[in-house]
C-alpha cells in the first residue's frame, strides 16, 4: 500500500510541475526596434519600425514630472538610451536595464556636484512586498508580471529607449 501511495504522490507532483507556468516566455515576432515611454501618459509602447506592436500601462518614479538629474530624486529619465542588460533574477520579478546615466547626465550631475544615480528598470512588481500605488519607483518604469515576462521576451539588449515627457 505504501507503494502505491508514493507512485500516485510522484505522479502527482511530476504532474502538477509540467502545469507550472515559466515566466520565460518565447517570442517570434517582428523585432523591436525601439521604445517609446511616454511618461505624461504613462504609456509605453514597443515599436518595430513606426508600427505599435505593444503598448502597456506604466507607473513611473514616485515623483514622475521633470527628468532624472540626481541620486535619489525619485525621477524617471527622460531622454535617449538603450537597454543595456537583462536581470532574470530581479527583485521585481524580471527586469531589462536602461543605460542611465549616460554621458551628459553625469556631466550636468557633476557639475552640480552630485551624483547622477543610476540603476534604472523596466521591471514587473516586487518580489516581497507590494507595490504602493501609483508612481511609486526609485525612477524605473513598472508594469505587471504579466507584461514584463512579454517584455522580456520581446525586447532583445540593443534595443532604443525614448523617454519623453
Amino acid at each position: 500500500m505504501k507503494r502505491r501511495e508514493f507512485t500516485i504522490a510522484a505522479l502527482s507532483a511530476a504532474m502538477m510541475g509540467g502545469c507550472a507556468s515559466s515566466k520565460f516566455k518565447s517570442y517570434n515576432g517582428p523585432e523591436v526596434t525601439s521604445i517609446v515611454v511616454n511618461k505624461g501618459a504613462r504609456r509605453m509602447h514597443l515599436l518595430h519600425g513606426d508600427t505599435v506592436l505593444k503598448s502597456y500601462d506604466v507607473d513611473l518614479g514616485r515623483v514622475p514630472d521633470g527628468p532624472k538629474q540626481f541620486h535619489g530624486d525619485g525621477k524617471t529619465p527622460e531622454g535617449l538610451y538603450r537597454i543595456d542588460r537583462r536581470n532574470p533574477k530581479s527583485s521585481f520579478h524580471l527586469s531589462v536595464g536602461i543605460s542611465y546615466p549616460n554621458t551628459a547626465d553625469r556631466a550636468f550631475a557633476e557639475s552640480q556636484g552630485k551624483r547622477p544615480g543610476g540603476d534604472i528598470f523596466i521591471h514587473g512588481q516586487p518580489n516581497r512586498r507590494s507595490s504602493n500605488g501609483r508612481d511609486w519607483t526609485e525612477g524605473c518604469i513598472a508594469v505587471t508580471n504579466r507584461e514584463m515576462e512579454e517584455i522580456y521576451a520581446m525586447v532583445q539588449t540593443g534595443t532604443v529607449i525614448a523617454l519623453r515627457p
